[in-house]
């Protein structure tokens, strides 16, 4: 039998994996990794939205030597917070996501193709897919240039802090930017309008300090740009790759239902983790208490009990925005519609500006990460 945890850089074709355990092993325990793996898509949400499932510690007790700043965003972040503490933080992020406002993505798209096209050639992944999600919502929050350039640099190295597993240099970068990322964002998040009325709204709803939650929102605006990093930038690639494969599209309502296809068919995450905090069943299967569950988030949407020819590419699916690819339940992704619209944005732009986009390889290599299947480069040649 395969393992359930392999890098994705070492899979050519994973989803074959996925069938396979999905015909035949839905609910499969695990023995040489001591866990869990959830492959279809009843048992998938079964987790997602029990409460005795809850997101495992990335950091417990500071193992990895994470200073005062670093914990403090850490700590915070509604994607890691479980109970009350995740309702709150929730809650504020709501809020957050709720006043992003509308700006022109289109502009950036092009300014960051132009500023790297050479010879008519350009790496998506690093000209485009690493830069626009964050500097999207930073700019949609009026940060001041400076500051858009700093965090978007620094941006991918401190996305490390979500490892459970952390390199010493990985903590020291992390520790070295913590302060001044953590300063930035609370110095002008505290000057917009929206920040008093959250402040007294979270304040006065769950009986804590503005202090608490000041630290919650700020911790959590960087948890945005986190995602906007490492999932967003998936979203963006991935979605070109399935475009460059299977469509061809004339207006902007066909690239946004291939977006939304794409994030079933060859999700950006391909799963996520729970713990067992209590002993219950998942079909015949008893989980027990402490144990670590894997729920394959990507088998889930390939399972043929759900989606009618599951292995199809097809943006006519008329229950394709029923993947599980920003989870299901309390902690469904907030930033959903938001990453579908910047998508949709951004490659209605390329394919709108450019008469041929081209692929300049045909290997794509993708990064060396279990929960993740994101290329490292996609070479592209543009013509106008």
């Amino acid at each position: 039998m395969c393992t359930t945890l392999f890098l994705q850089s070492d899979i050519q074709d994973p989803y074959s994996i996925y069938k396979s355990m999905l015909e035949k092993h839905p609910v499969y325990w695990d023995e040489s990794n001591k866990i869990w793996a959830i492959y279809s898509y009843e048992y998938c949400v079964e987790i997602l939205n029990n409460t005795n499932a809850w997101i495992p510690a990335v950091n417990p007790d500071n193992e990895q030597k994470l200073n005062e700043y670093a914990l403090k965003i850490l700590n915070n972040l509604t994607r890691l917070s479980n109970g009350i503490q995740h309702e709150i933080s929730k809650e504020i992020a709501m809020l957050l996501i709720s006043n992003i406002k509308s700006i022109n993505i289109s502009k950036i798209v092009s300014s960051l193709i132009e500023s790297d096209l050479v010879d008519h050639k350009i790496d998506w992944v690093d000209s485009v897919c690493k830069r626009l999600p964050v500097l999207v919502l930073l700019k949609s929050f009026g940060f001041e240039e400076n500051d858009c350039q700093f965090i978007s640099d620094k941006i991918e190295s401190y996305a490390k802090i979500m490892l459970s597993q952390k390199k010493e240099e990985q903590v020291k970068a992390i520790n070295e930017n913590s302060e001044k990322l953590y300063l930035i964002v609370e110095k002008h998040l505290s000057s917009l309008s929206l920040y008093d009325s959250l402040l007294i709204k979270i304040s006065n709803q769950y009986h804590i300090s503005t202090e608490e939650t000041t630290s919650i929102a700020v911790s959590n605006f960087i948890g945005l740009c986190i995602q906007g990093f490492d999932a967003g930038r998936g979203i963006l690639s991935n979605s070109l790759l399935q475009i460059m494969q299977h469509t061809t599209f004339s207006n902007r309502i066909e690239v946004e239902k291939t977006v939304i296809e794409m994030l079933r068919f060859d999700p950006p995450i391909h799963n996520t983790r729970r713990i067992a905090i209590e002993n219950f069943y998942i079909g015949e299967s008893q989980i027990k208490k402490g144990d670590s569950i894997l729920i394959v988030l990507a088998s889930a949407n390939r399972d043929f009990k759900k989606f009618e020819n599951a292995m199809d590419f097809d943006i006519e699916r008329i229950n394709n925005n029923e993947n599980l690819t920003f989870g299901t339940g309390g902690h469904m992704c907030l930033a959903k519609y938001f990453s579908i619209h910047l998508a949709t944005e951004a490659l209605s732009h390329l394919f709108q500006n450019y008469k041929s986009v081209s692929l300049l390889e045909n290997q794509i290599q993708y990064e060396p990460l279990i929960n993740a299947r994101l290329p490292k480069n996609i070479w592209i040649s543009l013509q106008k």
